[in-house]
């Protein structure tokens, strides 16, 4: 029986969308294309969610392979690319009626430590049963460990928690540790349906 639901952060509870910055602050499409690959889909990013690196750092190594004439619009993505978090539609009310039917809610991300500026976007930290955020313990989705510290700092019981991401390959590291889950498309119904 499932009593406990896990949700992914990004694209489950707050969009995480890099064109958001990347349109605001980068003119031509090339440069986008650039930044878009250098930070977004660079070591760094996975570095920071590792919590190896500050977001300064991450600026610092993404600009030795951005030309110098692009650094104001990198600094800009890097410092601000964050203002695309929004709650996805319909997460709130899916959280709000899950507690209303007795599940108890956490939160499991791949993030660097900036996630606690932005995450009470969705709602306060103590909304939520309990959160581990890769940046604190140094250790990524889909990685089986993270979700075992998860179970372990919670005391729960796998079979007991469906977990929710957007990313196949990390419901698939949720199954290998023992709990049921779903990749997430958007649709909330979708989700309750597997309850």
């Amino acid at each position: 029986m499932i009593k406990n639901i896990i949700f992914d952060m990004g694209n489950v509870l707050l969009r995480y969308d890099p064109e958001v910055c990347l349109n605001r602050f980068v003119k031509r499409e090339e440069d986008r294309a650039l930044i878009r690959r250098e930070l977004f889909e660079g070591p760094e990013w996975v570095q920071g969610d590792l919590g190896h690196i500050t977001d300064e750092q991450r600026f610092d190594g993404v600009s030795r392979r951005v030309p110098q004439k692009l650094h104001t619009e990198l600094r800009q993505c890097v410092e601000q690319w964050h203002m695309c978090m929004e709650p996805v539609h319909g997460a709130k009310e899916f959280c709000a009626y899950a507690k209303e039917q007795g599940y108890r809610l956490y939160v499991l991300s791949n993030a660097s430590s900036s996630f606690y500026q932005y995450f009470p976007r969705f709602a306060p930290f103590e909304y939520f049963d309990g959160l581990v955020v890769s940046c604190d313990i140094h250790i990524v989705k889909p990685d089986i460990r993270i979700y075992r510290y998860l179970l372990e700092t919670y005391g729960l019981a796998p079979e007991e928690c469906f977990f929710i991401d957007d990313m196949a390959a990390n419901v698939e590291g949720a199954r290998k540790a023992g709990i049921s889950g779903a990749v997430f498309g958007g649709d909330f119904e979708e989700i309750r349906k597997k309850l």
